[in-house]
């Protein structure tokens, strides 16, 4: 199970933190993405970290503003978001699942999902 946290309402150029509870598995089991929907747009991922040896991919939308992390003792992963931008509004979700690297990007490729958590950039 994974449970999504952290949203909220915050002005641009503001900053959240996600975090991604996951219960029932290990962080090493499999790896993390988050990703994001707004509404009438397709689900995009934005962000992943490996279950083995941790490496990270992000999105060009979101490259040098967002940084994943994850705590093992707390089976934890979090989402630092920093400037954030009204394009950024969105529904975020994690997942968990074991995509191969060059496309960990697809949503097919994980299969637990998060129930969302809603983040709105507005002044």
């Amino acid at each position: 199970q994974l449970q999504a946290s952290g949203g909220g309402l915050v002005q641009p150029g503001g900053s959240l933190r996600l975090s991604c509870a996951v219960s029932g598995f290990t962080l090493g089991a499999g790896s993390i993405g988050w990703f994001r929907q707004a509404p009438g747009k397709e689900r995009e991922g934005i962000s992943y970290i490996r279950g083995s040896g941790g490496s990270q991919c992000y999105s060009d939308s979101v490259k040098g503003r967002f940084t994943i992390s994850r705590d093992n003792a707390k089976n934890t992963v979090s989402l630092q978001m920093n400037s954030l931008k009204s394009e950024d509004t969105a529904i975020y979700y994690c997942a968990l699942g074991r995509p191969v690297a060059s496309a960990w990007f697809t949503s097919s490729m994980y299969y637990y999902w998060g129930q969302g958590t809603l983040v709105t950039v507005s002044s």
